[in-house]
Parts: structure tokens; C-alpha cells; sequence
């Protein structure tokens, strides 16, 4: 079959320079790179994914990095670890850490409301004007925003409750802020208003100058930029045959128009995993549980069903990360869908091991259980509350 023979030759040719034959995982087992490569292509195959990057850390190092399939199979191109892709909902856990480089050159407080910092009341705002008949706006904070917590939906094209289109796109408070966690691109969007009026520059030139340029993340950016060109971009493969061009962006977005390669983004989390570019207290600040979580499940974030499986891991929000806590110690993590895009990366503190997966297939999160279980060892993810359901049904109930 010309996708295996094509998938062979791809793997033959894509191994990186000085990257470790063997990986260990979080029991202290190793699994090799081969190992890896054959684990990959069977699940691939199996659920019908026509892309996937993967990287690995130990010891907060990446120790694997590689990309295998197609940036666009009906054009027969091929992916590799410099190949631009869609971040998606990643962008949240950068900003975060942008936000919190804010904080610690005392340009804002995770505690000030918003609203202080703006040069009229956030109603006033044409993008924030549902807001006008409901004062609890003057409660929101950057805490807020970055925790999931300020009552604000996701996307205001989608109803809350249900997670379906809605034309109307009316942007509603639905709880008291601080009260509870529900995901909400829209906080996002609120706090980034914020920082933009304050440093009078748009998030993406914050990053490039605090994060990208620093770290060498030459082709990242939440705008496009002429630099990256057009040879080497992926495209998204829905499930119904049709292609998920990315437009390029020329406002940012900072919960979720990040783009961004491989080889990039491990940069990025190795430095968080280092621990570097913001002093221990800012790192502890921003991966330390704001609000425990109890939904049942992450998605429609609007919804009065609670429960207490997630308990035993501590499941909770930080600033711009999922936490969590299991036999292998402290965690964080960060999901992103958009479309055809899927991405998924835990990291677990104690052990310095981190697992960093980008895919350009719909199919994406179908994979993403066992692929992790079966790399880096049986995690106590929770994958029923991210409704994470893997390709064969096998999926707790």
C-alpha cells in the first residue's frame, strides 16, 4: 500500500541527530525508538490519522522528537518537526505564561480587576456590550481568566450548554466569577484586551519579544508572519475527505490562533519544565491549584453535572494549565482541538518527563490513550472527563 511504503521511507529518512535510541518511561521502564515508531504507525493506521508529530522529555529534556504521515496527503507531502501546524487551544498555556512574565515585572496583578486597568467599562467595548445589564463584569480578574473561572463561555458562537452553533453569539455571565470552573476562550480574549491597553502592544509582539525570539521559536507566532513561508505548513484532513486550511492571521488571539512546529513548542516546554525565564515563585504561582474541578466532563463548559471521580487525582485548574496529581507526582497539561486539529501534552514535574502530541487528523483524539499509555505508562489522565474515547470503544463507562 503506498501509505506504508511512503511511511517507511518517511521514518528511514526522519530521525534526528543525537536523539536517544531509548525512552524512559514514568516507572522507569524504557521503550525504544522503535518500539515507538511501530506503536505509532499501528494506531495511525487504525484510526485513520493521516498526521502526527510526537516529542518526549526526560529529565525535562527532549529526548525524541518526530513527525510521521502527511502535512497534506492528498498532495502527497510529508511532515517533519519544522513543519508549521495549528496550535489551537495551546495558545491559552503560552499566554499564561506570558501573563504571569507580566506579573512578575509588575505590569499586572492576577487580583486587580480587569476593569481597572481599561480606559472605559467593559460593556463599553463593543466585542463585551451583552454585558452592559449585568455589573458582575467589575468582579473579573486575570486570576479569573486564566483559571477558567469567570463565568464567561468558551467561544460565543457555540451555546454554553450544549456546545452547538449559535448564530446570535450573545456573550452572557453565567455563574459568579470565581465561583467554579467552566472553560472559557472568552476570558482569555477579556484578559488579553487588558494586557494590549496596558503594554499598548498586541500579544503576539508581547510573545515574540518575551518568548519566541528568546527560545529560538523562529516559525511560532499568534499571527502569521511573511518569515515562515509557504512550502512547509500542514493541513488539517477531516473525516469527510475535506482539507482544514488554517487562514493566516493577521489579529491574535490568545486562546487559540497560535501556530507553531514541533521542534518549537518542545522548546517551549522544555524551558517551562527547566523552569526558566520566570523566577520558581511565578512557577509556582501559575502551577499551583486555583479551583478544584468537578464537572463531569470538560465540554459543553456550562453545565450543572458534577461528580467526584476526578477527586483522587486533585484534578484542578492552574494559571493557563490543567493540574493533576497521581502515583507519579504533580502534573500539568494543556489540551487543543480545533476542527482537524488535535494536540494534546502532560508533564509530569517530579518525574521530568513530558509527552508533546500534535496531530492534523480529526481522528486525532481517538489515539491519544494509548498511544500515551503504551509510551509513557498508564497515567492517571482523565480521559472520560476530557472525553477522550479511543478508537476501538475501550473506554471505561
Amino acid at each position: 500500500m503506498k501509505y506504508t511504503i511512503l511511511f517507511a521511507l518517511f521514518l528511514s529518512f526522519s530521525s534526528i541527530n543525537g536523539q536517544t535510541k531509548k525512552v524512559t518511561r514514568l516507572d522507569g521502564s524504557e521503550v525504544s525508538s522503535a518500539e515507538i515508531d511501530k506503536t505509532v504507525k499501528r494506531l495511525m493506521d487504525a484510526a485513520n490519522v493521516q498526521g502526527l508529530n510526537l516529542a518526549i522529555l526526560n529529565n525535562k529534556k527532549t529526548v525524541f522528537i518526530k513527525s510521521y504521515g502527511f502535512k497534506n496527503k492528498p498532495d502527497n507531502t510529508l511532515l517533519n518537526t519544522s513543519t508549521i501546524v495549528y496550535a489551537a487551544s495551546f495558545s491559552k498555556a503560552v499566554f499564561g505564561y506570558l501573563v504571569m512574565k507580566l506579573v512578575e515585572e509588575k505590569i499586572i496583578d492576577l487580583d486587580k480587576p480587569i476593569y481597572k486597568y481599561l480606559k472605559k467599562p467593559i460593556p463599553d467595548y463593543e466585542y463585551f456590550s451583552d454585558l452592559k445589564n449585568d455589573d458582575r463584569w467589575k468582579l473579573i480578574t486575570p486570576r479569573m481568566c486564566l483559571s477558567h473561572t469567570s463565568g464567561l463561555p468558551n467561544v460565543r458562537w457555540f451555546n454554553p450548554k450544549s456546545d452547538e452553533m449559535d448564530s446570535l453569539g450573545v456573550i452572557k455571565i453565567y455563574f459568579a466569577p470565581g465561583e467554579k470552573y467552566a472553560y472559557s476562550g472568552e476570558g482569555f480574549k477579556l484578559l488579553q484586551l487588558a494586557v494590549e491597553e496596558i503594554t499598548q502592544k498586541n500579544i503576539d509582539e508581547l510573545a515574540q519579544e518575551k518568548i519566541f525570539k528568546p527560545l529560538r521559536m523562529t516559525r511560532t507566532g499568534y499571527i502569521w508572519h511573511d518569515s515562515f513561508g509557504d512550502d512547509n505548513v500542514a493541513v488539517g484532513h477531516m473525516n469527510n475527505g475535506a482539507i482544514d486550511s488554517k487562514k493566516k492571521r493577521k489579529e491574535p488571539v490568545a486562546g487559540g490562533s497560535l501556530v507553531t512546529t514541533m521542534a518549537d513548542y518542545a522548546r517551549f516546554i522544555e524551558n517551562v519544565m527547566q523552569q526558566k525565564g520566570i523566577k520558581k515563585s511565578m512557577y509556582k504561582e501559575m502551577l499551583s491549584p486555583q479551583i478544584t474541578i468537578h464537572s463531569k466532563t470538560q465540554f459543553p463548559p456550562i453545565t450543572e453535572e458534577t461528580t467526584t471521580e476526578n477527586d483522587a487525582i486533585h484534578l484542578s485548574y492552574g494559571l493557563g494549565w490543567g493540574l493533576l496529581d497521581c502515583q507519579y507526582g504533580k502534573a500539568f497539561f494543556k489540551e487543543g482541538n480545533g476542527g482537524a486539529w488535535k494536540n494534546y501534552n502532560i508533564n509530569f514535574i517530579d518525574k521530568g518527563t513530558s509527552i508533546i502530541i500534535m496531530i492534523n487528523s480529526e481522528n486525532g483524539e481517538k489515539i491519544f490513550q494509548e498511544l500515551i499509555e503504551t509510551i509513557i505508562g498508564n497515567t492517571c489522565i482523565p480521559w472520560r472527563w476530557q472525553n477522550y474515547i479511543p478508537y476501538n470503544n475501550k473506554v471505561d463507562k
